[in-house]
């Protein structure tokens, strides 16, 4: 059964804002897609906050195609912990019962520049 046309269905998907450049990073041992003043929270990174660092670039893509390379500049904005995750299990009959907890470090990091 066709579906019924939606007035102004395809006017709304032209209006859309054309794909700007992007780029495809590995950062603490995943990879990541990422765009000009994007934020990112990512596993706790080894270096300062307000640090300045390039991570490694997997591909630069600008809506026509992938190209290898190209540079991306990122600073590391904070260093924070993710949430309380608790744990609780127990053997029932027994009266064993164990609690255990822990959260993430993570960091927060804004991406500058996408270069290609």
């Amino acid at each position: 059964m066709p579906r019924p046309h939606r007035p102004g269905a395809q006017d709304e998907q032209e209006a859309l804002p054309p794909v700007s450049d992007y780029a495809v990073i590995a950062l603490a041992g995943k990879q990541y897609r990422v765009r000009e003043g994007e934020r990112l929270v990512v596993d706790r990174l080894h270096l300062d906050e307000g640090a300045t660092f390039s991570p490694e670039v997997l591909a630069v893509g600008d809506g026509e195609g992938l190209s290898d390379g190209g540079s991306v500049g990122a600073t590391v904005e904070e260093h924070l912990l993710g949430p309380k995750i608790r744990i609780f299990t127990y053997k029932p009959k027994r009266g064993e019962r164990k609690s255990r907890g822990h959260r993430s470090r993570l960091s927060r990091v804004r991406i500058d520049s996408i270069g290609a």
